[in-house]
């Protein structure tokens, strides 16, 4: 096992933009649009609270990043809590959600490229992951400054499109409150956009990066939901207020279209461009967090330990982040913007739920653990937290759901495999060789003494098939003998 360590280099700016950048994806920006048809003009309540439900859980992670700084995030807390099953499927999940999410921002970027120029959406969002594979690779001191400079661009950007909107609209009629799907619909649309804020829980997965984590995991934390509320909820309402929401669900790049309106093309082309640098600031997280995640379940024996191996002149676990990163071109290349989205959100309902379960486990479990942040209001702020993700997971797609059916018991089979141990398992599959060739062997018994009698015209090949029985007898015995006598 590789005893290099993951290099602390992120301050409170750098680690502040991580949580920022990895939030403003261009696949937030593209999915407003089908939000707009759910939710009406009422998106801007909803964009609103999907902030301050995702509020509540960030002053969960606080208080765990605080106590627990090391990597890994949700997972981390979940195996101290927990331990066991919990922990794996907690991590099992992150992972799937930071894959499903870079997927997401790569995508993002190539459909609001094509707003303006026509490309190959899958064959971009690829290349796009290869490039930020090769960065990551290279070190979480270029990852920061990378995500910082790209960030501030963006939020200057957005800033000017939400100014210019503004004041185009001060003439304007109020806006009027409308929800075409009713309360259900609003809801829904919650339960859709729910990952415009899951940016933020990247400053935990990097945590044991971050220089003087007890002060600077919650400052950043805090500082960057309280900047993404108010950033996205501005952003919304001026679109809305400038053109009426069903014209903004069939819109590709919705939040283009509205800078078109007020700002003319050039102002178009300078907000795709913002929306499209964001895109590559949130997948230049998104495939940071989830190579964390991996080294994390590879630390506590759940995954090859060939994950651990840390990049002698980088500091950086580069097999994790290669390997994650081709999981994440196969997502990609299906183009299925909608269904990633649901998959993202799925994975992160479940992982708030058990943040929000750790942190109560934990705060009865190590009393006297030191807790530089503690969360306000406990408990009511996580109970708040989980009962919440759990209504929207209702809310989440079927097809989804029943994914997320099938990723759980994939989970499992991984986790008692793992259990188990490689060499009762080579045990337990030699023991079936054995089974399968003793019963072959019988079988070729049976035919050839007449105790079976062949029908038709297979009787013709008896013999034939009498020693291919034989022969694959012998080779499931060998196997069987093979496995059962190989050493521990």
């Amino acid at each position: 096992m590789d005893k290099s360590s993951l290099r602390k280099e992120l301050g409170l700016f750098h680690a502040t933009m991580l949580g920022i950048g990895g939030s403003l994806s261009a696949g937030n920006f593209v999915i407003l649009g089908h939000a707009a048809g759910l939710a009406g003009s009422s998106i801007v309540m909803v964009v609103f609270v999907c902030g301050i439900i995702s509020l509540l859980t960030m002053l969960s992670y606080c208080e765990l990043g605080t106590a627990i700084p090391r990597a890994g995030s949700e997972y981390t807390f979940a195996k101290v809590a927990y331990g066991g099953i919990v922990a794996f499927i907690t991590g099992w999940f992150e992972w799937l959600s930071n894959m499903f999410y870079a997927a997401l921002s790569s995508l993002g970027f190539a459909y609001i490229i094509s707003y303006f120029i026509p490309i190959n959406i899958s064959l971009i969002a690829i290349l796009m992951v290869v490039i930020f594979t090769l960065i990551n690779v290279r070190g979480v001191e270029e990852v920061g400054i990378t995500e910082s400079i790209l960030t501030i661009i963006v939020l200057a950007i957005l800033t000017i499109y939400v100014w210019t909107g503004w004041s185009s609209s001060l003439g304007m009629d109020t806006i009027k409150l409308s929800a075409p799907g009713g309360l259900l619909g609003t809801i829904a649309a919650t339960a859709y956009l729910f990952e415009l804020y899951l940016g933020a829980e990247a400053i935990a997965v990097a945590q044991s990066e971050i220089r003087n984590p007890e002060k600077t995991i919650p400052r950043a934390m805090l500082l960057s939901s309280g900047a993404l509320i108010a950033m996205y909820t501005a952003i919304v309402y001026v679109a809305v207020r400038i053109v009426p929401p069903e014209i903004l669900s069939e819109k590709a790049s919705p939040i283009a279209f509205v800078a078109e309106q007020t700002m003319g093309t050039l102002g178009a082309v300078l907000v795709t461009i913002a929306i499209a640098i964001a895109g590559l600031a949130a997948l230049n997280e998104a495939i940071m967090a989830q190579s964390r995640i991996i080294y994390a379940l590879s630390r506590d024996g759940y995954f090859p330990k060939v994950f651990l191996k840390v990049h002698k002149r980088f500091g950086t676990p580069y097999v994790a982040v290669i390997v994650t990163s081709i999981f994440t071109i196969a997502m990609t290349a299906t183009e299925l913007v909608n269904f990633v989205v649901y998959a993202v959100n799925l994975g992160f309902f479940i992982g708030f739920c058990l943040v929000n379960l750790s942190l109560i486990k934990l705060r009865r479990k190590k009393p006297l653990l030191e807790r530089p942040f503690k969360a306000p209001l406990y408990p009511l702020t996580p109970i708040a937290g989980i009962v919440t993700s759990l209504m929207l997971l209702a809310f989440i797609d079927v097809g989804v759901l029943t994914l997320g059916v099938e990723l759980i018991i994939l989970a499992l089979l991984a986790y008692h495999i793992r259990m188990v141990g490689y060499h009762r398992i080579r045990i337990a599959f030699g023991g079936i060789s054995l089974g399968i060739g003793g019963f072959t062997m019988l079988l070729a018994y049976l035919i050839r003494t007449g105790f079976i009698a062949l029908p038709g015209m297979l009787s013709q090949w008896e013999t034939i098939l009498f020693y291919g029985l034989v022969f694959v007898s012998a080779i499931y015995v060998l196997a069987g003998v093979l496995n059962i006598t190989a050493e521990a």
